[in-house]
């Protein structure tokens, strides 16, 4: 797939980082390496990847979603390429709970030597969401949760992710299930205001925010007249959604993020080490990567790269230092 009209075939580069950068983050406990994760849904839940991304170069991996009870999803076709982008419908297809630690865990459990691992966990009702957390969260290679509640790919997806008033209650009951592992939650763009939601999780006790999911839009097939995805509408995310996403991480950086405390993981659109860079001045500690590695899987040691090479040339030592320095 080509999100950006341009080859993906590339001449090969020194990736080497400059020893005197110091790339690692803390996000409320969640140490990571570099600021880079993957992004859940693109990347599996554990060694799809391994023969083309090297994860030991990762800050983290974050697993596909996990619900309470296996999932089929939707009926394809549900993946479209777009415009600089690409549109999904997958439905939060998965294994469930008890396969996921049957199956999944023992393969992840081969990573925890190379990048810390983080779950995602979604779910119907709020007893889905506190049983597959409570079921996930003890699992000793599991570093953090993330909370998906900002689906737009599923019926009662987004039930949670836009009211900011049962977001608050939900991560409330789900908090003393998370085994004293960091709560991200996931936030959702499809919202009046990004701030409010963001403001209620922080408030329900979510230690980290990563933002944004995707975008609800859909496609049209001329010659058919119908939606070139099954489900009619899905997620939009890639190189298009990139400018919202970043002014979306600006306003909850400034809003809420800042004065409370709470690290940021920015996403949308995320492809290169410039993209990374923009998405940290705008207040993001890390960013996480997700379509573009269907392009280019090596791309996260290039942005790693790229972010020490910038980093210097600003005078800092550390990529921390470049976290919300954008003067507006």
């Amino acid at each position: 797939m080509d999100v950006t009209n341009a080859s993906s075939v590339e001449l090969a580069v020194d990736l080497s980082v400059d020893l005197a950068v110091d790339l690692a983050v803390n996000l409320a406990g969640l140490k990571l390496a570099a600021p880079t994760l993957t992004s859940s849904g693109t990347c599996g839940y554990a060694l799809e990847y391994a023969p083309y991304l090297d994860f030991s170069q990762l800050g983290a991996f974050v697993t596909k979603s996990i619900t309470l009870e296996e999932r089929q999803g939707n009926s394809p076709t549900r993946v479209v390429e777009t415009r600089a982008g690409m549109l999904n419908a997958i439905g939060l297809a998965n294994v469930g709970l008890r396969r996921f630690i049957d199956e999944k865990v023992p393969q992840l459990r081969t990573m925890t030597s190379k990048c810390p691992i983080v779950v995602n966990v979604a779910g119907h009702s709020t007893h889905d969401y506190v049983e597959t957390v409570a079921g996930v969260a003890p699992i000793d290679c599991v570093a953090a949760i993330e909370l998906n509640v900002s689906c737009p790919n599923v019926s009662d997806g987004l039930t949670f992710g836009t009211n900011p008033a049962r977001l608050r209650e939900l991560i409330r009951v789900i908090k003393p299930a998370c085994a004293g592992k960091p709560l991200i939650v996931k936030l959702s763009p499809n919202v009046e205001d990004i701030a409010a939601t963001a403001r209620a999780a922080v408030e329900g006790g979510a230690d980290i925010l990563s933002l944004i999911n995707t975008i609800t839009a859909m496609s049209i097939d001329l010659k058919t007249k119908r939606p070139r995805l099954a489900n009619v509408t899905g997620g939009l995310s890639g190189p298009a959604v990139k400018p919202v996403a970043l002014a979306m991480v600006h306003r909850v950086y400034r809003q809420v993020a800042r004065e409370a405390n709470v690290p940021l993981i920015g996403m949308g659109g995320v492809q290169t080490w410039q993209d990374a860079a923009e998405f940290m001045l705008a207040g993001a500690s890390a960013v996480s990567i997700g379509t573009a590695l269907f392009v280019d899987p090596s791309c996260p040691m290039k942005i790693a790269k790229g972010l020490s090479d910038y980093t210097k040339s600003q005078g800092y030592a550390s990529v921390r230092d470049l976290v919300g320095k954008l003067e507006v």
